[in-house]
């Protein structure tokens, strides 16, 4: 009852063409994010992101660290060593701080949440009461 079987590996398909990614993802790190910073915007510097960025936690990537990201002639001297491509500079943070970032960030969004459904309910009148309901329901054609 053994049948003749090829792996999947044996069966090996034909490449296909796909236009190349204008931002190619690295290969993932344990322990870390990645994202691309912006550097400068129509040739015009951007300092304040970077610094601010680099304040915040993240490091620049240096492209030895990830071969598999091929990189055409990089004009700025000072980041000659780090992966630079159309002004945006990958840069990794630790994941726990990453994580930080995204809490604090989602509480000052459910502070405002907060504070915008306080200032509606403070107009409710027992003539005509306001509902705060935070739902939608999306309905096409014949209401199913």
């Amino acid at each position: 009852m053994a049948e003749n079987r090829t792996s999947r590996d044996a069966a090996i398909r034909k490449r296909r063409w796909a236009p190349a990614s204008l931002l190619p993802d690295p290969t993932p790190e344990q322990g870390y994010v990645f994202r691309w910073v912006r550097m400068s915007t129509m040739n015009q510097a951007d300092p304040m992101n970077v610094s601010a960025k680099l304040r915040e936690g993240w490091e620049p990537v240096k492209a030895s660290a990830h071969p598999e990201i091929q990189l055409a002639a990089i004009e700025n001297d000072k980041h000659r060593d780090n992966i630079v491509i159309g002004g945006l500079m990958l840069c990794k943070i630790p994941t726990e701080m990453a994580e930080d970032r995204d809490a604090y960030y989602r509480t000052q969004a459910e502070n405002q949440m907060h504070a915008v459904d306080n200032t509606f309910m403070r107009e409710n009148d027992p003539r005509m009461p306001l509902f705060a309901e935070k739902k939608s329901k999306v309905t096409f054609g014949n209401g199913t």
